[in-house]
């Protein structure tokens, strides 16, 4: 993901109903946020969305959590991103691999922002980078050995998704994930943290519900490989 906080909103749903049926996951992140704050300053918004970020991770059974120190705000897509990329997905091995939206829009009318788009195209293509030994060799050169292991990358809150994950079983993990945000949501919202974020997930996961029996959905876009 791009910035702390992008899972929680995201996809932590489908997260803790993962790490609870004993699946392993890892959060990576190409940046700290430290841009995403707007009365404090880079210097002090980094360490403490980074902590958030670790206390949302831990919310849903997540322990391991990497950020790649490139800058908020400006995250370019090019080679620099592809090859940490490709590295962090050497280091960790997955079979599924989640990103967040890289299209231009949330849906019709509605932006989305560079860092996504960038982070999201980026982890399709280093995907594919990471098991190719003659792609980035410096990183065998570093002992990460080509990994050919991604089966899937699921982009999470595509406009026109594909696939779902039912909601219900890791909702209130969600909850208390994204609550770990609190400095940022104040920042963001005039609510109270609980009443804004149990009213946007329970929106969000309802969104899609009639395309998938019904129920209250994370949902993804999902690209096999």
């Amino acid at each position: 993901m791009a910035h702390p906080d992008d899972l929680e909103y995201g996809c932590s749903a489908a997260v803790a109903a993962w790490t609870e049926a004993g699946r392993d996951v890892a959060y990576v992140l190409a940046t700290r946020g430290e841009a995403g704050i707007d009365t404090l300053a880079p210097q002090e918004a980094g360490p403490l969305r980074e902590k958030e970020q670790r206390a949302g991770a831990a919310a849903v059974g997540v322990s391991e959590v990497e950020f790649l120190n490139h800058r908020d705000g400006v995250v370019e897509y090019g080679l620099s991103l592809r090859r940490d990329i490709a590295a962090a997905i050497r280091r960790h091995r997955p079979e599924l691999v989640i990103t967040l939206n890289h299209h231009a829009t949330w849906g019709p009318g509605t932006c989305n922002t560079p860092d996504h788009v960038a982070v999201g195209r980026a982890v399709l293509d280093a995907a594919a980078d990471a098991g190719n030994r003659w792609i980035f060799p410096e990183l065998s050169e570093q002992g990460l050995r080509p990994w050919n292991g991604v089966r899937w990358v699921a982009v999470a809150n595509a406009p026109v998704p594909t696939h779902a994950v039912r909601a219900h079983r890791g909702f209130e993990r969600a909850v208390r994930s994204l609550l770990a945000h609190r400095v940022y949501l104040e920042e963001l919202t005039d609510e109270t943290p609980e009443t804004y974020v149990r009213r946007f997930l329970t929106t969000t996961t309802r969104a899609h519900s009639t395309r998938f029996g019904g129920e209250p959905a994370v949902v993804f876009e999902l690209f096999g490989r």
